[in-house]
């Protein structure tokens, strides 16, 4: 019989009281918001106090997904969001992993450069975009002037949409890689330095260490850092916001809900506020991202369970 160390009686209810404020804090802050938005999907509601709401059943869902020119519009910033996805997924974990793998060696200063890998995430979206958008100002920026240097000019993020996109990618990318190398460092220090030891001693090169004893150990972290680079990249939008504002052609999904619920600008012109149609397209990104990580998960797992059991 497991003893119970709250003790009898009302003792019992402690832990219940204990666990009671956390709950109510996520209730307020985030599941309480999540069911309001699913029950705003089905509404006209427009956000403006002392607007009317009516009830539209899934008229929001249709208009999204199957009327006309608008529609065909939010596929093809699904399709962008997974563009993004995948390459900022790929590459900022690709670059975590290398950079983890180099500040986690005993070399000197190496904290120095830990520190400034990870500063970017520190930063916060609204200070990252302005810093980029300063530096990629096409008229007189730093780096306008470099590649003048070279005889070559561009317009970077007032180009065309896919260049615009690409700076987002690697702005993104840059952002966020500390956080990926910081928790690979984390599961790097946990593989004991015997298995490195013996590796060497049985005359193993570098890549075969990391290929059978680095790698296979890290597959607990590896798992962590994919689900989180591709939930995050899939609702990623802030940058979006900063760097471009509301342009044709560069918008993802998580932009585009933000613009409907709070109106849509371009240039001068403001859109009404439709959060109600927000809400609905906010339900189809949860619903992508639902399924992308669950399919993620269970093929991460399932590789987790063959490799180390």
């Amino acid at each position: 019989m497991v003893n119970y160390h709250f003790g009898r009686g009302r003792a019992r209810l402690a832990p219940y009281l204990l666990l009671l404020p956390g709950f109510l804090f996520y209730l307020v802050i985030s599941l309480g918001p999540s069911i309001a938005t699913a029950a705003y999907s089905f509404t006209d509601a427009t956000g403006i106090k002392g607007a009317p709401v009516h009830f539209v059943g899934l008229e929001n869902y249709r208009e999204f997904l199957f009327m006309g020119q608008a529609s065909r519009d939010n596929y093809d910033a699904l399709l962008r969001t997974l563009i993004f996805c995948f390459f900022v997924t790929t590459i900022q974990f690709t670059l975590g992993l290398v950079m983890a793998l180099i500040v986690n060696q005993k070399l000197k200063g190496v904290n120095f450069f830990r520190t400034i890998y990870f500063m970017p995430v520190i930063l916060g979206a609204v200070i990252q975009g302005l810093i980029w958008s300063l530096f990629l100002y096409p008229m007189g920026g730093p780096m306008a002037q470099l590649i003048g240097l070279f005889g070559l000019e561009s317009e970077f993020l007032g180009g065309q949409p896919a260049q615009a996109f690409a700076w987002v990618m690697f702005v993104q990318i840059w952002a966020n890689m500390g956080i990926t190398m910081m928790i690979f460092i984390a599961g790097l220090q946990t593989i004991p330095t015997e298995l490195y030891e013996a590796a060497r001693i049985d005359g193993a090169s570098s890549w075969s260490v990391f290929r059978n004893v680095t790698w296979p150990l890290l597959t607990p972290v590896t798992n962590t850092n994919l689900l989180l680079n591709l939930i995050g990249s899939l609702q990623a939008w802030q940058l979006f916001l900063v760097l471009l504002g509301y342009r044709n052609g560069t918008q993802v999904l998580g932009y585009l809900i933000f613009a409907q619920g709070f109106g849509q600008t371009s240039g001068s012109v403001t859109s009404s506020f439709r959060q109600g149609y927000a809400a609905a397209a906010s339900i189809v990104l949860f619903l992508l991202v639902l399924v992308i990580g669950l399919t993620a998960q269970t093929l991460l797992k399932r590789r987790e369970e063959r490799i180390i059991g």
